[in-house]
């Protein structure tokens, strides 16, 4: 079978700014990959490629063996879901937001999609800015579940959030690739959920690959010794 993600000297300009730098990696499928790094190693970018969010300035991109820049972007994203770092609540109701997934959806799914993620079918008709920030980032995860993706991007989910949701949503994400076969791909710097969730650990540093390949490994704690100190921790 082939990977999930493989990148070939992947790289990425912003500007005149090179912000990914000969990326060769290969992402399993079935293993929990996170891809770590400090603030500007590239690792959201490196995320944004996975669902053609960005396209890259060079190299090649292959999603399950599939070229990925031959892919139709919005059929690719309805396979590939992404939650972002900060909760992105469109303007109106619960029920308005889950509906731009899936606009033939019945208030039936909608709950069915909301009790996944552990949130009420009151929820429904909550308006965004009444929602708390693990409220809107649920709602969000929610709302990318009712595509059926097979694949969940998350950037840094867990950032902007309050410890108890932040162990909530790593809990209920846990739950959902277990209960539906989901593949997930979190992006995170905090060595704590690092040690947590990696089954595959990618490590990048200014843009290039740092580490790759088992976490328990001890080329993977120097990489991430590594981390720890261009964070100060």
């Amino acid at each position: 079978m082939a990977p999930l993600f493989e990148f070939r000297d992947v790289d990425v300009l912003v500007g005149s700014s090179a912000v990914l730098k000969g990326v060769t990696a290969t992402i399993p499928d079935q293993r929990l990959a996170v891809i770590a790094g400090a603030s500007g190693s590239g690792k959201t970018s490196l995320l944004r490629l996975c669902n053609r969010l960005d396209v890259p300035t060079g190299g090649q991109i292959k999603y399950r063996g599939d070229n990925l820049l031959e892919l139709d972007p919005r059929a690719l994203r309805r396979r590939v879901g992404m939650v972002f770092q900060q909760p992105a609540i469109f303007p109106g109701s619960v029920r308005d937001n889950l509906r731009t997934a899936d606009h033939h959806a019945s208030d039936e799914d909608m709950t069915a999609v909301l009790a996944s993620v552990d949130i009420d079918s009151s929820f429904l008709d909550r308006v965004g800015d009444s929602l708390s920030g693990g409220e809107a980032q649920r709602v969000c995860l929610a709302r990318a579940l009712m595509c059926k993706p097979a694949v969940l991007l998350m950037d840094e989910p867990t950032a902007s959030l309050h410890p108890s949701a932040a162990a909530t949503l790593e809990q209920t994400t846990q739950r959902l690739r277990s209960e539906h076969s989901l593949e997930v791909v979190w992006v995170t710097h905090d060595l704590r959920q690092i040690s947590r969730l990696s089954e595959h650990l990618l490590v990048l540093d200014d843009g290039r690959v740092l580490y790759a390949g088992d976490p328990g490994t001890a080329r993977a704690q120097e990489a991430l010794a590594t981390l720890a100190a261009e964070e100060g921790e």
